[in-house]
């Protein structure tokens, strides 16, 4: 290199010189020094220009090594998904029958990120609507039932007046049956009078019962419907009742409370004590955060490749500095139709993460890495470093100054990796082929 830098130098240095043989010296003596360095900054740029690049070959292909390892290899896949809770619970705005039910009023909210216990007080409506529907309904309870005792009451005088009616019939037929008995010693006429006398006592008893049983009938059925009114009213008072407890929603596990956003007039909001909400509509969430989970959207292509158990990697989009472990606990056995296109199925997974922490919520994000397979203490090296001729696969190896040739058996592979059973050591220095690389 020193003499590359002494030619180029004497080259310009001699230009220099028969250029000056048309100046004075006065010109040599200013301009010579700056000229000098000007031919030196030539010369090293020149040399800049024409110098080797250390990290390229003759073939102007960019070398890079890798220095293979024994490790476990795995295979995995990569998945997207988003956190939930295993045991929650979605507190809604209670469903209201009757009048006045379409909108409630918040009076009471817990607060967001608040810790509860089973029992603790959630969300509080307002009930003055449901109070005083209940009052009303007590009091027609009430009412009715003072007027089927009324009822009753009358129906016993009544019948006590035709239960005496019908003694007196019956014992207006028990004397004309006595009549009847002296007819042989009676006249004629007589006789027929006594006769008469008992057709006509037989027939008001009969008239008098049948009278009397209708209007037992009758009675039964007015108190019946005052029965019926009655139960009514005695439902509707209870679901009144129902009504003005289901004001108040306490928690049924431990855990988090987390508000939810509802749409407002400046736009997506949280809720807030005082605002009115639709029959329904969920107000806030109690997520117990000792166990959480992931729920998956898995391709059709790669459903296949996932089993119950499979261990994974988890990491948090809003956290990259977090990890955590879990395994696959459920995949759905039926596809559903994509969105995207009619073609498209994809299948529902769930995951079990195995630990708690703070930041881990539901809704985040998540990528995950699903175990497929692994090799354990193999010889790992990347795929582009690979060479395949047919069922041949060779390696370069680092051999000096240089690279060798060296003829491998690969094993398990991946996107990225492969395993090498046989042909390569631990620690050796292969090539790698970063213009396959850049191709993939």
């Amino acid at each position: 290199m020193r003499g590359h830098y002494t030619g180029v130098c004497a080259f310009v240095c001699s230009r220099v010189v028969s250029k000056e043989q048309t100046m004075d010296l006065a010109k040599i003596r200013r301009w010579g020094v700056p000229v000098g360095i000007t031919a030196v900054l030539g010369a090293l740029a020149l040399t800049g220009f024409t110098a080797r690049d250390p990290q390229t070959t003759n073939s102007g292909r960019r070398e890079a090594t890798y220095t293979a390892a024994k490790r476990d290899f795995v295979r995995s896949i990569r998945l997207s998904g988003t956190v939930e809770a295993v045991e929650s619970i979605t507190v809604a705005a209670p469903r209201i029958a009757g009048p006045n039910s379409a909108s409630l009023v918040i009076t009471r909210l817990v607060k967001a990120g608040t810790t509860v216990q089973p029992g603790d007080l959630l969300v509080e409506f307002d009930r003055q609507v449901q109070l005083t529907n209940a009052l009303d309904r007590r009091a027609e309870l009430n009412d009715l039932e003072h007027q089927i005792r009324k009822r009753e009451a009358e129906e016993g005088a009544a019948r006590a007046r035709d239960d005496s009616e019908i003694k007196q019939a019956e014992s207006a037929v028990t004397r004309a049956e006595l009549e009847m008995a002296k007819n042989e010693m009676l006249p004629k006429i007589q006789a027929e009078k006594n006769k008469q006398g008992l057709e006509q006592a037989q027939a008001r008893l009969e008239q008098l019962r049948k009278t009397f049983d209708l209007k037992r009938k009758a009675a039964q059925a007015d108190v019946r419907i005052l029965e019926i009114r009655r139960d009514k009213a005695l439902n509707a008072m209870k679901m009144a009742e129902t009504n003005a407890s289901r004001m108040e929603v306490r928690s049924q596990i431990g855990g988090l409370a987390v508000v939810r956003s509802m749409w407002k007039s400046s736009g997506q909001a949280e809720i807030i004590e005082g605002e009115e909400v639709r029959a329904g509509v969920p107000v806030v969430d109690i997520v117990n955060p000792a166990r959480m989970r992931l729920r998956v959207r898995v391709n059709q292509a790669d459903i296949t490749e996932l089993r119950l158990g499979q261990r994974m990697r988890i990491g948090l989009d809003a956290y990259p500095d977090l990890a955590f472990g879990g395994q696959v606990t459920q995949i759905s056995p039926l596809a559903v139709t994509s969105t995207l296109s009619p073609k498209l199925r994809y299948f529902m997974m769930l995951a079990d993460i195995d630990t708690a922490h703070a930041k881990l919520m539901p809704d985040l994000t998540a990528s995950l890495d699903v175990e497929l397979s692994r090799v354990p203490a193999a010889i790992v090296v990347p795929r582009d470093a690979i060479r395949a001729e047919g069922s041949r696969h060779t390696v370069r190896v680092r051999h000096g100054n240089g690279f060798q040739e060296r003829e491998v058996t690969v094993g398990a592979v991946s996107a990225h990796e492969a395993v090498v059973t046989s042909g390569l050591e631990d620690g050796a220095v292969v090539e790698r082929n970063l213009l396959k690389q850049a191709s993939r």
